[in-house]
């Protein structure tokens, strides 16, 4: 009784990782444009819901752009220096670790001024359905760990 308990438990642990797991998104800057000088990233992400656990895959060519994350002050004013994260090489990978707005800018003289600058906010609920182009399914993660639990108690009991 006592191993199958151990393996029930196991079991569980496994199911609520990977539930955890399939919940997150990634979402292409960008879209098929990328992070470059062109297009309007405020337009990009107003269609989005954006969840923390999420990444952003910034897509450019190491040596032609980077990826900063800054305050909102710095963002509005397109300054770098009191950057809180700096990412030179691409293609970046950037997870939403915590909820709230986040901002980036390309580093590099004139781009942010060009728009390449991103504000996401995270958690708020404020966009709509997601369907962002490579992206991974969002999934209901409390619902499927409750079933699974119930039908690993059941399978637990024979």
């Amino acid at each position: 009784m006592a191993s199958s308990r151990s393996a029930l438990i196991a079991l569980l642990v496994v199911v609520v990782s990977c539930a955890a797991a399939a919940s997150a998104t990634q979402f292409t800057v960008g879209d098929s444009q990328g992070w470059t000088i062109g297009p309007d990233y405020s337009t990009w992400a107003s269609g989005k819901t954006f969840a923390t656990g999420d990444t952003l895959l910034f897509n450019f060519a190491t040596g032609a752009h980077d990826v900063v994350e800054v305050s909102k002050s710095d963002y509005d004013s397109c300054s770098t220096s009191n950057a809180m994260n700096t990412i030179q090489n691409g293609p970046a990978t950037v997870t939403l670790s915590n909820d709230g707005t986040h901002y980036y800018i390309c580093g590099f003289p004139g781009h942010c001024g060009q728009g390449m600058k991103l504000a996401v906010d995270v958690g708020s609920g404020s966009g709509g359905p997601s369907s962002p182009t490579g992206a991974s399914v969002r999934l209901a993660a409390g619902p499927a760990i409750a079933v699974a639990a119930a039908v690993l108690v059941k399978l637990a009991l024979f």
